[in-house]
């Protein structure tokens, strides 16, 4: 029983620090004491499980981020009809030329990636 206390109280330490809080308020969450959670966060394996954790958090709101852009390139596009005020005008013309820009980088940067794990064989570098 005491096995599965801690179990969970690692969780809730992991969820807390993945999320950010300070080690006094992922303490208080977990319902440990401090010194417990600085223990934890000296314990490799605890690293290693929070580092993955943030991970898939990071994986996760990229995934979000990328289903909610089709609407945000909606939006601007439709704040660039000659209906819209023109600071609103140019404002949405710059946010889509910049966010383009990076965009065609961040492809580029993923295409080139691509091409030097085949070369090097490295298969399914990125875990899915």
């Amino acid at each position: 029983m005491a096995q599965r206390g801690r179990r969970n109280a690692d969780h809730q330490l992991l969820m807390a620090f993945a999320c950010g809080a300070t080690v006094e308020s992922a303490a208080r969450q977990a319902g440990v004491s401090e010194s417990t959670a600085h223990r934890r966060l000296e314990d490799a394996a605890f690293r290693q499980q929070l580092q993955a954790m943030r991970a898939d958090l990071v994986q996760r709101t990229a995934g979000a981020l990328t289903a909610a852009s089709t609407e945000s390139v909606r939006t601007l596009l439709e704040l660039q009809k000659p209906s819209a005020p023109p600071a609103v005008r140019l404002g949405a013309a710059r946010s889509i030329l910049e966010i383009g820009i990076k965009m065609r980088e961040a492809a580029d940067l993923e295409e080139r990636l691509s091409a030097l794990e085949q070369q090097l064989g490295v298969a399914n570098a990125c875990p899915t």
